[in-house]
């Protein structure tokens, strides 16, 4: 009896069947996927693998390109003050995530807890300062620390301080920056995760004697960890390769990857060696973000999309 019914049922699925040809190509799929793909592999996959082969040659003594393939440029990354500015952005973009993340933390749970019936007019004071070019807001941020900014004014004008303090062009101006445009990415993903956390948790905790620091740790931050490492990964990738922030805030005594890679380039036309501390820095940013993604779990990548 099986093997009739087996027989049967190779007679219905035959390869003239529209189940048997659906198996191996699917039309429809095929067109909405087809051109998203093609973009993908033009626009991303492409230009990368053109870096990558450009990142392999070396100038000749004419400063022109050469066929013949060298190491010397990653050699340079790793080495020297090369090697320091990568971790320097390291360093700055570990540090902006940390401190949105502290930041962030209170800003949202008092949104989710006593925001009540303005919860949708504070999320929208989050989201329309995004709508700005990043540009007016970096020199809205200028104007603030400059020596007739809005922070010298009010410390000079309680009597703290008898002149301006010099804060632009420093690492302090970098950071602010840094945290100042990215704050928003880190807060919203936190109140997504703690939008969506069951109270009667958290009083379950508190009735249990639980103080708030150990209710914070032991029942909030676990349960929203997705939301964090939705935050890091809007927060931590864009900070590390970030070119606009120390260029207009940190001017020449600051230098993050980005200023590296844009020097290379454009000022001293070495092609080969923006090309590989490019892949170096896209290499460090995958890593980043497996990382990530591994700790954190769907969860993290449902709070990003």
């Amino acid at each position: 009896m099986n093997r009739t019914l087996d027989h049967s049922m190779d007679e219905v699925i035959s390869e003239d069947t529209p189940i048997h040809k659906k198996r191996f190509f699917d039309l429809e799929f095929s067109i909405l996927i087809g051109p998203l793909t093609l973009l993908v592999v033009l626009f991303t996959f492409l230009p990368l693998l053109i870096t990558l082969f450009f990142s392999f040659l070396k100038l000749g003594d004419d400063g022109l390109m050469t066929n013949s393939f060298s190491l010397q440029s990653y050699i340079n990354a790793f080495s020297g003050a090369y090697g320091e500015i990568f971790l320097r952005s390291f360093y700055y973009a570990v540090q902006t995530n940390i401190l949105c993340i502290i930041i962030a933390f209170p800003v949202a749970y008092y949104i989710t807890q006593y925001g009540g019936r303005w919860k949708a007019f504070l999320i929208l004071m989050l989201i329309i300062p995004e709508t700005t070019a990043v540009i007016i807001r970096i020199y809205a941020v200028k104007t603030m620390l400059g020596n007739m900014g809005v922070i010298n004014n009010i410390l000079m004008g309680t009597g703290l301080i008898d002149s301006p303090i010099r804060m632009l062009y420093s690492p302090f101006a970098v950071m602010f920056g840094l945290v100042y445009y990215s704050l928003p990415y880190m807060i919203l993903p936190i109140y997504a995760s703690l939008e969506g956390l069951n109270p009667a948790l958290l009083e379950a905790a508190t009735d249990m004697g639980a103080t708030p620091i150990r209710r914070f740790f032991r029942v909030i931050l676990p349960l929203t960890k997705g939301g964090v490492f939705a935050g890091t990964i809007l927060v931590f990738i864009p900070a590390l390769g970030d070119y606009l922030v120390p260029t207009f805030l940190g001017g020449s005594k600051v230098m993050m990857v980005g200023n590296l890679v844009t020097h290379k380039y454009i000022t001293a036309g070495d092609i080969p060696g923006g090309s590989a501390f490019g892949v170096v820095l896209t290499a460090i940013l995958i890593l980043v973000l497996f990382i990530i993604i591994k700790k954190g779990g769907e969860d993290a990548l449902e709070k990003v999309i």
